[in-house]
């Protein structure tokens, strides 16, 4: 079925809502499950948790911040389901390694499950860019798309496969030496190294919008003059 430029231009902004408000209500349930199970560990007895902690807040920030990002450059319309059942089954996994902060192994068990699943949406969500770049190709959107794909294989090819085996790794060597890594809290150190990577990753994804946000902006207007003329 074909639609005037107007209509689509309607349509793009209902899914951008659609998606914006399904990802802030999923990380909104994350955060309420990380909150709950921190609130027994809030004590000086378990202090060799917390980093945990603050590592389950950086991910709800990476997980936000992504997937906004994600929203803003190549999110139009139709409503891609799987994309969006993706992002659930992301939101799944991360509550559960929430309620695990208190078990190092099962913690970066999970993390790594829940990077697996990521490293999966990534690898879909290139049929979406493709889509961009065949239905909304334009001088700013083209720019945009170039940037967001070189983006997209970098998580897919180096980053999400490194953070994939660092959490294993973590997990092997914490239930493979237990009298170091959960007598001694050796984990604590593992989990330090997980937040230093969280960090640097997370200030990647404010830079890297910072950096195409002239383009954002360039390219939605594009669509929306498209819209205009046809209109």
């Amino acid at each position: 079925m074909k639609y005037s430029a107007r209509s689509r231009s309607d349509l793009d902004g209902m899914i951008v809502e659609i998606e914006l408000t399904l990802v802030s209500i999923i990380q909104g349930v994350a955060l309420a499950v990380l909150i709950e199970n921190a609130r027994g560990i809030a004590t000086i007895r378990h202090i060799a948790a917390w980093p945990y902690v603050l590592a389950g807040l950086l991910t709800i920030f990476i997980f936000w911040s992504r997937a906004v990002l994600h929203i803003i450059t190549v999110i139009r319309w139709p409503l891609e389901f799987a994309h969006n059942y993706l992002y659930i089954g992301c939101a799944l996994i991360e509550a559960i390694s929430f309620a695990r902060i208190a078990r190092p192994v099962s913690w970066f068990a999970f993390g790594a499950t829940f990077i697996l699943m990521g490293w999966f949406l990534f690898v879909y969500d290139l049929r979406l860019i493709r889509a961009r770049q065949r239905d909304s190709a334009g001088e700013a959107t083209n720019q945009l798309l170039a940037h967001v794909l070189r983006d997209q294989w970098l998580n897919i090819a180096v980053l999400l496969p490194a953070v994939f085996l660092l959490n294993l790794a973590c997990a092997l060597v914490i239930r493979g030496w237990p009298e170091f890594f959960l007598a001694k809290n050796g984990h604590v150190w593992l989990v330090s190294a997980q937040l230093v990577g969280f960090f640097g990753y997370l200030i990647y994804v404010v830079r890297f919008y910072s950096k195409l946000a002239p383009l954002i902006e360039r390219a939605r207007e594009e669509w929306y003059q498209r819209a205009n003329d046809v209109g």
